[in-house]
């Protein structure tokens, strides 16, 4: 399931090439969309994400980038942990980086060194159990300065370290 972030919808570049991803693995693609009021919620989030997390089947693989990281506790719930994709996630909440610790399943976390939404932390997210992907000079969108080929580079970068991630990690020897 794509969770989006406040202003970054399923479709924007990230959540586009791992939507992309997941498809040609076969793999049926919940794509939440929503509006979120200014003062969103923990709370909020967690009933949106909740709310489709009820009505799907099996063992989801959550995708949530920046607001829709806000849903990182429902990942390591007590009887039905899940695996996941976390995009910019919110490290400055510290229910988020609590769960990110906590994580029992296989998951993978990305972020820009130059997010100053995020407050990607080198030192913080490599001592993360998770798989962690690190975009020198990224932004919160994970665009780096200098000529636009540059932040597609690292578009296709994001594209193969969510790929590998699937094969090698989620889904190996299925």
């Amino acid at each position: 399931m794509l969770v989006p972030g406040r202003h970054y919808s399923v479709e924007a570049p990230l959540l586009a090439y791992v939507s992309e991803a997941l498809e040609r693995r076969s793999v049926e693609v919940e794509r939440m969309t929503w509006t979120p009021p200014e003062d969103a919620t923990p709370l909020w989030v967690a009933q949106q994400v909740g709310a489709v997390l009820g009505r799907m089947r099996g063992r989801p693989l959550v995708v949530g980038k920046s607001l829709g990281t806000l849903a990182a506790p429902l990942t390591v719930a007590v009887g039905r942990p899940l695996p996941a994709i976390w995009l910019t996630p919110l490290l400055r909440e510290p229910f988020v980086l609590a769960a990110l610790r906590r994580s029992s399943e296989p998951s993978l976390v990305i972020g820009g060194t130059a997010d100053d939404v995020a407050g990607w932390e080198s030192e913080l997210v490599t001592s993360l159990t998770a798989t962690v992907h690190e975009v020198r000079d990224g932004d919160h969108s994970l665009m780096v300065p200098g000529p636009l080929a540059e932040s597609a580079r690292v578009l296709g970068e994001v594209a193969s370290v969510v790929e590998r991630f699937l094969d090698d990690v989620v889904w190996a020897g299925n």
